[in-house]
């Protein structure tokens, strides 16, 4: 059976090369980074070294980049931390309606510490108004925290004209780039965040790695959520995953560089995917914006047939795909994120999120038009009886 993989927002395979530049930090270079003989040094210096390839790609200081497990920790970082340095006098958070998991239910833990939160909409594409965002903000707001890319749907948020908006106002604004970082241009100190969150695993890098942006004039902001040593500028404490930190940074090398092929080969796939989904179906929805949306994202809803259904069937042709943000997989909700949006329960749950990735073809998207469209057609058959 043909195998076809269109769940890259869920996850990438890690790329060989990313492989081969791990393997000797799980082998010959296995010194804790901490010790001070030369085992340990030989593995701080990579680290380093490391560290200033990644903020140099970012467009940061090194200082800045604080190593983590991946997104939902470096979300949690920030949330938490800036809650953490608050807890005497807690004030007000905003973050909006289509956020990942991490950061809201981060901001809901924050409101059962007291603090007020505000949860902005969205129009029907999936943008963030800055206009909202001003009328939001009050006296006591401490943090702002907008997605870069949306998970669902690929919406790319105006994230530098609304972190303008809470600095005109002195609050500090958090970033979760995830989906962004490495399929986008993104200059870390353009864009004015203040924290930023991404993973290594979105971008053909290895699961269990990932960086939390601090900016240093935010420093004084934010205080640690975890206890132990004095690792990454006292903000994580434990051993850091050397082969991890390798990974991630040519990981995020390989990106960029290809970035600019990459986008265009994936805008392209994409394009041909829903056109021919138009022209083979009727009843076929796009959810999220035309363009201003991540590469190779493609959110869709098809009338008279559940999502999950589709899902299996094409799990059974070698196909995947979503039908949702992989973190809510196990929920039979319908998405938030396309509810907040204004789709009805019916319409969000008939969505399917199609995400393509380095190792997609014409091949494939001729293979998902001439399996597919059959498919629903049939779905819809039984349904309607």
């Amino acid at each position: 059976m043909r195998k076809v993989y269109f769940d890259h927002a869920a996850t990438t395979p890690t790329r060989s090369e990313v492989v081969d530049a791990m393997i000797p930090y799980f082998t010959e270079q296995f010194g804790n980074p901490s010790s001070l003989h030369q085992y340990g040094q030989w593995t701080r210096a990579a680290i380093e070294e490391a560290r200033d390839r990644i903020a140099n790609l970012l467009g940061v200081k090194s200082s800045e980049i604080i190593f983590t497990s991946g997104g939902t920790e470096s979300d949690n970082m920030a949330i938490k931390g800036v809650c953490l340095a608050n807890l005497d006098k807690p004030g007000h958070i905003i973050t909006s309606s289509i956020e990942h998991h991490a950061v809201l239910y981060a901001v809901q833990y924050a409101k059962k510490l007291g603090f007020e939160t505000t949860f902005l909409d969205v129009d029907q594409e999936g943008f963030v108004n800055p206009d909202d965002l001003r009328k939001a903000i009050k006296k006591d707001t401490m943090l702002v925290s907008i997605m870069t890319g949306n998970n669902e749907t690929g919406t790319i948020e105006p994230i530098k004209e609304l972190a303008e908006v809470a600095h005109e106002f002195d609050v500090p604004f958090h970033t979760d780039a995830v989906q962004a970082v490495g399929k986008i241009p993104l200059n870390i100190n353009e864009l004015g965040v203040d924290f930023l969150a991404s993973s290594a695993h979105k971008l053909y890098g290895p699961k269990g790695m990932g960086i939390c942006y601090i900016k240093e004039d935010a420093r004084d902001k934010i205080e640690s959520i975890s206890h132990g040593g004095s690792h990454e500028f006292n903000m994580r404490p434990g051993t850091e995953n050397i082969a991890g930190i390798i990974g991630y940074a040519r990981a995020l090398e390989l990106a960029v560089r290809e970035m600019k092929t990459e986008t265009m080969v994936l805008n392209e796939l994409t394009e041909m995917l829903f056109e021919g989904m138009n022209n083979h179906l009727d009843g076929v929805h796009l959810n999220g914006p035309k363009d201003n949306r991540l590469p190779g994202f493609l959110n869709l809803s098809f009338d008279d047939v559940s999502g999950e259904s589709m899902l299996m069937s094409l799990d059974m042709q070698g196909i995947a795909v979503s039908s949702g943000s992989a973190c809510a997989s196990g929920e039979n909700e319908p998405s938030h994120v396309l509810l907040s949006m204004g789709l009805d329960p019916i319409r969000a749950h008939s969505s399917l999120r199609f995400s393509l990735g380095r190792s997609n073809s014409e091949d494939d998207i001729d293979y998902i038009l001439r399996v597919f469209p059959p498919m629903v057609e049939k779905l819809r058959m039984v349904s309607k009886l």
